[in-house]
């Protein structure tokens, strides 16, 4: 089994954090996600800034030079970014744009459009969004014609489920993340969006978990497991993500 984590979180304070929503993360710096994983395998990852990181860059820099090539960083920005800083991050290792909806920290929803096909045409980076799917429909039309998307979560809500599914049938991506933090039949989700695009999940550990209600357990990776044969298996803990963020 080879694992490449599509989404985790890495907290330095030794670079700026701010409080959100009133919440306040613990530090997770590379060292604890190393000895984390340490029996997993996992061959390559995405670093995903959290909300409470806002537009800050320079822990993201810093663990990528640590963790090396074969991982990535997902980072927040604001749309009056010059065209230069963005290639200079693609240079670096970032690989994609984060719209956080469910927490903030991040840029709007109103400039989805604009920005998400802003980064693709400059860098080909895709954009991930945070959201609770079942506010998809006011976003669906500017979802489905943009080049390069992906949901957190398993879109987090079994409300949701219908409106993600609809995206995934028109190549929108889907993170199997989280699973101690969703309101939904897990289990079911995947096999629905499996069903539907073979290469749309992509599996990873959300560690540190923060804020949810379970932190990622060896049961999650279980569950792909049993669910699923040996080839999609691996489609949905390394090749999926792998191609997705290092294409």
């Amino acid at each position: 089994m080879r694992i490449f984590d599509a989404h985790f979180h890495i907290i330095d304070f030794d670079f700026p954090v701010i409080e959100n929503q009133g919440y306040f993360p613990p530090s997770y710096v590379v060292e604890d996600y190393q000895n984390e994983t340490d029996d997993l395998n996992v061959l390559g990852g995405a670093i995903v800034s959290g909300s409470f990181q806002g537009f800050d860059q320079e822990y993201l820099l810093k663990a990528l030079k640590v963790l090396g090539l074969t991982f990535c960083g997902v980072t927040q920005l604001p749309f009056t970014v010059t065209d230069q800083e963005i290639i200079n991050l693609n240079e670096n290792g970032v690989k994609a744009l984060r719209f956080n909806i469910k927490r903030g920290g991040s840029e709007d929803l109103s400039k989805l459009d604009y920005f998400a096909r802003r980064v693709h045409d400059l860098v080909g980076w895709h954009s991930e969004i945070y959201i609770d799917a079942k506010e998809l429909p006011e976003i669906v039309s500017t979802i489905e014609k943009l080049p390069a998307i992906s949901i957190d979560h398993l879109g987090l809500s079994e409300d949701g489920l219908p409106y993600l599914l609809k995206l995934v049938d028109k190549g929108v991506h889907v993170k199997a993340t989280g699973f101690g933090r969703v309101e939904l039949n897990v289990e079911n989700a995947l096999k629905l969006i499996f069903d539907i695009n073979p290469d749309a999940l992509m599996f990873g550990t959300d560690l540190p978990s923060t804020r949810a209600k379970r932190p990622f357990g060896y049961a999650d990776i279980e569950l792909i497991q049993r669910i699923f044969d040996e080839s999609a298996i691996d489609k949905i803990l390394y090749t999926n993500a792998f191609k997705w963020y290092l294409k």
